[in-house]
């Protein structure tokens, strides 16, 4: 008799057990933390651990995995995570062509997907597929415009354009063609180049001889660098001008001299001394830093903090989820695409989100500042 007590009562306990472990809320976090974009992936899986553990009464437990920067790896890991460890969310992954590759996998399983990447493409034209991705990074005519109205204040009238040969090269080369055409700007040249590429001679040539007034070097991490650095060696002497792609301390340590003076929009964590305290997003990117260093002993790029932001976003998503299902179910799932959908003047790292139907990545003008190089540190530009 005491036997079966006993019994029963283990049962009992690994019953609760399973329950609670079914309650946790479970977010996979895809990342490039190796391979030729692991510049961009290690800060931002090193940002897991200081992303929100609780929410709704809920725990809030990451499944972390590496995709080595290989799209093929990236839909690998992403049907483990749905089929395997059948997550509520997805954070990830890092590059633009891995996170265009499992758009369809998100919508297909009805999980919300939480991309850290540059191009506004995974959200953009918006559709029945697109409806369940949103992007914690800023969306590229956000950013192009503010670099647009600097070229016309300052009588830029022919643009050079050099870009990855992928969907965030592409997706710039293409909102740059509208805005400089509404703008009275002629672009005469347009150059792709490989991420894995170790020459950029014969593109830089080419735009050295149409004698643009300025170059839009439109790149992600690290491959930033080497375009306007040929630029330089090949002796052109027009202003450069960078996308939020090359927001990471290693553009500074790896371009040196030949990027001083380069001018991007980004945001404001790379000044963030300079921003004016009423800024809505300084204390928290101040306390992010401040937490990531402590933890890494440096301080992150901007690419860690699309992490952070989406673990913020799903923090402020999940009470209300809770309410229409259980983690682990469909209807909790469904719950959580509409609750993120609805986010409204949440202040985080890289700006403020307001998100819409129409708007999965939510940033107006408070999602950017003006920015360049100067003594090889990134100072606001005024």
């Amino acid at each position: 008799m005491l036997f079966k007590k006993a019994v029963s009562t283990l049962m009992l306990s690994a019953l609760c057990a399973s329950l609670a472990a079914q309650a946790d809320v479970k977010v996979g976090v895809i990342t490039s933390s190796t391979g030729p974009i692991a510049l961009v992936g290690i800060p931002q899986k090193n940002s897991i651990a200081l992303m929100p553990t609780q929410a709704g009464g809920e725990t809030i437990r990451y499944i972390s995995l590496d995709d080595a920067s290989d799209p093929t790896a990236t839909v690998k890991a992403f049907k483990k995570l749905l089929d395997e460890e059948n997550v509520d969310a997805i954070i990830g992954p890092s590059g633009s062509p891995n996170a265009m590759g499992v758009i369809q996998f998100a919508a297909e399983s009805g999980t919300p997907m939480l991309a850290p990447v540059g191009t506004a493409a995974v959200v953009l034209p918006m559709n029945e597929q697109k409806k369940w991705v949103f992007k914690t990074t800023q969306n590229d005519e956000l950013i192009a415009q503010a670099l647009t109205e600097h070229m016309v204040e300052n009588g830029v009238k022919t643009l050079g354009l050099v870009g990855t040969a992928d969907p965030y090269g592409e997706n710039w080369g293409k909102v740059m063609s509208e805005l400089a055409a509404q703008n009275g700007i002629r672009i005469v040249a347009n150059e792709r180049f490989q991420r894995q590429d170790t020459s950029m001679t014969g593109q830089s040539l080419k735009i050295i001889a149409q004698r643009p007034d300025a170059v839009l070097v439109a790149a992600p991490g690290s491959s930033a660098v080497m375009p306007q650095t040929t630029l330089f060696d090949q002796g052109y002497k027009g202003q450069v001008y960078q996308t939020h792609g090359a927001a990471l301390p290693a553009f500074l340590q790896l371009g040196g001299r030949k990027v001083e003076g380069t001018i991007l929009a980004a945001s404001l964590m790379l000044v963030i001394d300079e921003v004016p305290d009423d800024h809505p997003s300084k204390a928290v990117a101040r306390q992010y830093i401040d937490a990531y260093t402590q933890l890494n002993g440096r301080e992150p790029a901007t690419f860690g903090a699309n992490v952070y932001d989406a673990g913020l976003l799903l923090e402020q998503a999940i009470p209300s989820a809770l309410e229409k299902g259980k983690p682990g179910t469909a209807e909790f799932r469904a719950a959580l695409r509409d609750a993120l959908e609805q986010t409204h003047e949440l202040a985080a790292t890289q700006g403020v989100y307001s998100m819409s139907p129409e708007d999965h990545s939510g940033f107006d003008e408070r999602g950017r500042e003006l920015i360049t190089v100067k003594g090889g540190k990134w100072v606001l530009l005024k």
